[in-house]
């Protein structure tokens, strides 16, 4: 699925705009940084692509689908081919890692010993192996982020979108997740993550769409994955 914006403006009444005049576009298979300031417009993009918000002005295009034409019948069917991995992981707390994971594979209709092999392979592949029995509670950060990843990657997106996945975390384990996110767009996944931390987005040396109140300010060209 490629990922294009046309001219988008977002304004919320009573409110500046979040987005101005923003136009990019994202290839199938990339690896791309929105880095700026908190409140430059990063977390408005992310929900502009899984469309739980619509521009104010111009489009939205996510593969087949299209900001200024999708029915409401239709967001379920854009919205399964996108994982999203939240700052703040969002698992519920009196579930296992194991479950957390499983209960988004139910949702869309999974069940059954195939449904358990993908839960024990996105974990495996996460690292988590060993603490899939174990509550978040008992998690570190790092690990409840990864519970988030696996989740995310559970139903095997055609797109993963991150926000701020590592703003709660210290800096080598931030390093690990970003790594473990390089690894998953190495597997095919087109990967967009939203974060203020430049070093890390250098250091892998991926594209970065820079953002500054709602404009992009600058676009680092395309970085493309190696295996």
């Amino acid at each position: 699925m490629v990922v294009t914006f046309r001219e988008v403006d977002k304004i919320y009444e009573g409110r500046k705009a979040a987005l101005r005049d923003v136009s990019f576009s994202i290839d199938k298979g990339e690896f791309v940084f929105l880095v700026g300031p908190s409140g430059a417009g990063k977390t408005t993009i992310l929900r502009h692509i899984y469309m739980e918000e619509f521009p104010t002005a111009g489009e939205v295009e996510v593969g087949r689908y299209r900001s200024v034409s999708i029915k409401g019948n239709e967001l379920p069917y854009l919205r399964r081919s996108i994982g999203v991995v939240f700052q703040d992981f969002r698992l519920l707390k009196d579930l296992s890692a194991f479950d957390n994971v499983a209960l988004a594979l139910r949702a869309a209709g999974k069940g059954g010993y195939e449904m358990r092999k993908r839960v024990n392979n996105v974990l495996y592949s996460v690292g988590l192996s060993s603490r899939r029995h174990v509550r978040p509670d008992r998690l570190s950060g790092g690990e409840q982020q990864r519970v988030a990843i696996a989740r995310a990657v559970a139903l095997r997106p055609a797109i993963l979108l991150a926000d701020e996945p590592t703003g709660n975390l210290d800096p080598d384990t931030a390093g690990q997740i970003f790594d473990l996110l390089a690894d998953i767009n190495r597997a095919g996944t087109t990967t967009l993550v939203a974060t203020h931390d430049y070093r890390h987005a250098e250091r892998l040396g991926k594209r970065m769409i820079r953002l500054e109140e709602g404009k992009i300010v600058a676009d680092g060209g395309t970085q493309p994955c190696t295996t």
